[in-house]
């Protein structure tokens, strides 16, 4: 059977998720965060980006289109946008900078660990890490919105949901930097590169390919 094109649909989707990321962050720092109907639009073009990544998800299993290029692309894009509407709310004075620099010294870290790992294969997001992901979104557009304009009890969820993000967002960094480890002990022993795969799928990781579902990661 033929391997799917990398430019795919499910592929196309994770580019258009990063290209949406500067929108949002300009829609967020219109008039100094201060308006409203601004704050709003940077809430949905926010949420429309980030259900994408479960849209994308789905159409690679459902139609076969797996591919490296797209188990590489869409933890990025995931972190792209996450990570510039954190620094955003920091940059406003909504967020704690150290919420920001702790998500985002684990996300870049995660990053930079995944390119090095590429000389023995592409390690996917595990399920705690697209938990992880599911978690910021949630915050993240919480705190997009006005809040200045809405009930207590949305700041309280907001601040909570945000605070389980962080912990699960250390968390899971801790586990895949085991798995990183395996995997290079593995191959630094001499073991073959499905030696080191397998290596990668007993620690976290769980290859499925494209998309971002929770249930099934990419």
């Amino acid at each position: 059977m033929s391997r799917p094109s990398p430019w795919n649909v499910a592929n196309v989707l994770t580019v258009l998720r990063i290209v949406v990321v500067p929108f949002v962050a300009w829609a967020l720092l219109v008039d100094g965060g201060e308006d409203v109907v601004w704050r709003l639009v940077a809430t949905a073009l926010f949420a429309l980006a980030a259900a994408t990544d479960r849209v994308d998800g789905y159409l690679a299993r459902r139609l076969g289109l797996v591919t490296d290029l797209g188990k590489l692309l869409d933890p990025i894009a995931d972190k792209a946008l996450i990570g510039t509407a954190l620094v955003a709310l920091s940059w406003l004075g909504e967020l704690s900078w150290w919420v920001t620099a702790a998500i985002l010294v684990r996300e870049l870290g995660i990053t930079v660990m995944r390119f090095f790992l590429l000389r023995y294969l592409v390690l996917p997001a595990s399920r705690g890490g697209k938990i992880k992901t599911v978690l910021q979104s949630l915050a993240v557009g919480l705190y997009l919105l006005p809040l200045g304009s809405l009930p207590v009890w949305v700041h309280v969820v907001a601040a909570v949901l945000m605070g389980a993000a962080v912990v699960v967002t250390l968390v899971t960094g801790a586990d895949y930097v085991r798995t990183a480890v395996r995997v290079h002990r593995e191959h630094a022993a001499g073991g073959s590169p499905d030696a080191a795969r397998r290596a990668a799928e007993t620690g976290t990781t769980s290859p499925r390919g494209d998309g971002g579902a929770v249930t099934s990661p990419r």
